[in-house]
């Protein structure tokens, strides 16, 4: 069988990954430093611990497992602590991920699927988003992965280094079997933070500015489900083992939808309301984010099943009352 090498594979997005790949014929192999993952999501390949900043780590792991490709989640990814600490996010996911594409390169493995963000076009007001926006990033987040962009670029040209990468919008849900599940410590994604107000475990969710130029005055994302998004990861995968070269895909629905608009569906999807305060703006943030792109429905064959809002909410519903991960 394929080995595939997972960065983040105990992450949110990588352990749904980890199962997309088995289901697909793929051993997952697992590389994470627990530092915003958990051991318990990795349930579908081995695990290997350690740190992208650790170039020695990295080569026994590749020199180990022999991966015919890597699918590159890991990464500092929290808006506010990319605009106070963005030496931290230089370091970790820039210098991080050079170091895992030149371990890459070193041992002859040049497929890369690459988690990229639309963090990476900045504020584009009234502008739906597809792959030739221009990228301004607002934040460190942001810029650190339009900075592995053009690494990946440059690894092509000098290495042939192909890679598929994806810019992709809000994830949420989760896997509907419960097998993994969204879960971060601390916790910093909408919906999440929503189902914990509306369950008691924190007094009430904040909405960080209602004042923007939106039809209710608060930011507007396009929401895709983690599900959906895994499997398009597992198509770029297959893009690159049919020699297809590298290409860049934009993933999201097309739909946005407001912070209050979410609250109103939560509260549809769970029957409880939603408690919530009003707070100013955070910096960095986006008035409104939509994809407005169907590549990767037209080149892929992408078709998002379960990116329908209240399911996003009814899956994450279901893992928010019944899974959870050792703390």
């Amino acid at each position: 069988m394929t080995n595939i090498l997972v960065t983040g594979g105990a992450g949110y997005i990588g352990s749904h990954a980890c199962k997309a790949l088995a289901r697909a014929g793929y051993v997952p192999v697992t590389y994470d430093n627990l530092v915003t993952g958990w051991q318990d999501a990795v349930k579908f390949g081995p695990f290997e611990q350690g740190d992208l900043l650790d170039r020695a780590r990295l080569d026994q792991v590749f020199a180990t497992y022999k991966p015919a490709a890597v699918m590159h989640f890991a990464a500092l990814s929290q808006v506010g602590e990319a605009m106070s600490e963005p030496g931290r996010y230089w370091r970790n996911n820039v210098t991080g991920s050079l170091n895992l594409i030149e371990a890459a390169v070193a041992a002859g493995c040049r497929d890369f699927v690459f988690s990229s963000t639309c963090a990476t076009y900045g504020d584009h007001d009234n502008v739906v988003l597809d792959e030739s926006t221009p990228q301004h990033p607002l934040n460190a987040y942001g810029a650190s992965k339009r900075a592995i962009e053009d690494i990946l670029r440059d690894f092509e040209q000098a290495h042939g280094l192909n890679h598929v990468i994806f810019r992709y919008f809000n994830v949420a849900g989760a896997d509907p079997d419960g097998d993994v599940g969204e879960f971060h410590r601390p916790e910093t994604h909408l919906v999440p933070l929503l189902l914990d107000a509306i369950d008691g475990k924190r007094d009430a969710l904040t909405v960080y500015g209602t004042d923007y130029d939106t039809p209710d005055g608060t930011c507007i994302r396009d929401y895709v489900h983690v599900c959906d998004l895994v499997d398009a990861h597992v198509l770029g995968l297959h893009w690159l083992e049919q020699g297809k070269g590298s290409r860049v895909f934009n993933l999201g629905t097309g739909t946005g939808f407001s912070v209050k608009e979410v609250i109103a569906q939560s509260h549809s999807v769970t029957n409880r309301e939603v408690p919530f305060n009003v707070g100013p703006r955070r910096a960095g943030d986006c008035t409104k984010l939509v994809s407005g792109s169907t590549r990767a429905e037209a080149e892929l064959g992408w078709r998002p099943k379960r990116s329908r809002l209240e399911v996003m909410i009814a899956d994450a519903w279901r893992w928010h009352q019944n899974g959870h991960y050792e703390t």
